[in-house]
């Protein structure tokens, strides 16, 4: 029986690897180290089939090379690793072992802090591959320690280049005569994952007997369609239902919600990304409307975390249905989206003299802080000055939406600045 396609697709050299130029181009740094058989300990970044486990391997070449999964692993196959790297280790041996560890962010602390003293000796070169950002879910210390690159999801045309590799040099695809008239769903299906693209596409090619086989759009939905009930915990549906997730909460559909909060969990998704994707939600997407929602979502998290399963889905199931029922507004993120951009327009603009700080008699003597109000000493704590630079003053940055709870803030904010901003 053969190999999946994308397993024997997998590149044996940086030559043959598609996408990432930056990092394996003639000037990227992955192929410096190569170049050099100099390598620091790694940490890759990105989404799930972009190439991580496959660029880990290539680096490694003809090092003693380990590799784990974080989810299968604990500290005692580390410690195993580091024993027989510490006894490799000589005077005369400069090819340090290379351990691997997918989706590293799944290690606990205590668990990656049994990386560190091996990581720091260089009994080891680790590589660590996360499709989660390292600053929440690798400890400081780990970090600091190794190198951090960033891989992107692949383009349509990195896309088209791994199809017709595949079809130029893959035996078993020789072995039929495939026409391709569209391409649209199947780049569209495998959202930049490589290793989806070729496993949905050697499933259309393999959907017949027949010696010959047309990839079309229909064909792409209809294989597509059919082999996404279940939740994939090597992360190819991981986004989709994550998606789902956040767009039912959103939609204030706490049934929807729950039903998807439930096949991330039979999926074996990772408890604490759920929490901080509702985290992020409950600022975004609920804001001034109910501003408990953040601290619900935020004692969620620290909860998940300390209890864990099984017991974990019973807290996550009440923060996604409070969410779901939460009234929504989106005008915290507005604004800040809108002040981002002025000021991605108009610049490095002056703070105006009554604002600035004056911790010198100098900066005092050239106005620095001169005639600016102390709020809590007026009236109603607060009295009518000028907080934006002159170019933009009187811009409405904020706008309140129309739900009870920003009603209120609306009306206060036009009580205090009248007709200044708009309210």
């Amino acid at each position: 029986m053969h190999a999946p396609l994308a397993e024997r697709m997998r590149p044996q050299s940086l030559d043959d690897f598609v996408g990432q130029d930056h990092l394996v181009g003639p000037k990227g740094v992955l192929r410096h180290y190569l170049d050099q058989s100099v390598m620091p300990s790694l940490l890759f970044w990105g989404p799930p089939g972009v190439g991580k486990t496959t660029l880990a391997g290539l680096l490694a070449q003809d090092r003693p090379f380990h590799q784990l999964s974080a989810i299968q692993s604990g500290v005692k196959d580390v410690r195993a690793i580091i024993d027989q790297a510490k006894r490799n280790d000589g005077l005369f041996n400069t090819k340090k072992t290379v351990l691997f560890i997918d989706e590293i962010h799944r290690f606990s602390k205590s668990q990656q802090d049994s990386l560190l003293g091996a990581v720091e000796k260089g009994w080891v070169t680790l590589i660590g591959a996360t499709t989660e950002n390292p600053s929440f879910e690798v400890i400081p210390a780990l970090r600091s320690r190794c190198q951090l690159y960033t891989l992107n999801p692949l383009g349509k045309k990195d896309l088209q280049n791994i199809i017709d590799n595949a079809l130029k040099k893959d035996i078993v695809l020789q072995e039929k005569k495939i026409k391709i008239t569209e391409t649209k769903a199947l780049f569209r299906y495998s959202g930049g994952d490589a290793r989806r693209l070729l496993n949905l596409f050697e499933l259309c090619v393999g959907s017949t007997d027949k010696m010959s086989a047309t990839v079309d759009d229909e064909t792409v939905m209809r294989i597509a369609q059919q082999n996404t009930a279940l939740y994939d915990k090597s992360g190819e549906q991981h986004y989709d239902i994550i998606s789902a997730f956040i767009k039912s909460i959103r939609g204030s559909d706490p049934n929807a919600a729950v039903y998807w909060l439930a096949r991330m969990l039979a999926g074996g998704e990772d408890v604490k990304f759920i929490a901080r994707r509702m985290v992020i939600l409950a600022s975004e997407d609920i804001g001034n409307a109910n501003p408990t929602a953040l601290v619900m979502a935020q004692n969620c998290f620290q909860a998940v975390h300390t209890v864990g399963m099984p017991e974990a889905r019973i807290i996550l199931s009440q923060c996604a249905t409070y969410l779901a029922s939460a009234p929504k507004s989106n005008s915290a993120y507005m604004a800040i989206k809108k002040a981002e951009q002025m000021v991605a327009e108009s610049g490095d603009l002056s703070v105006p003299l009554p604002l600035r700080n004056a911790p010198t008699k100098l900066m005092k003597e050239l106005g620095y802080g001169d005639s600016y109000a102390y709020a809590h000493d007026y009236k109603g704590n607060f009295i009518e000055q000028e907080y934006l630079p002159e170019t933009i003053k009187g811009t409405q940055i904020y706008d309140p939406a129309n739900n009870p709870r920003e009603n209120e803030l609306r009306a206060y904010l036009k009580g205090k600045w009248k007709g200044k901003y708009n309210y």
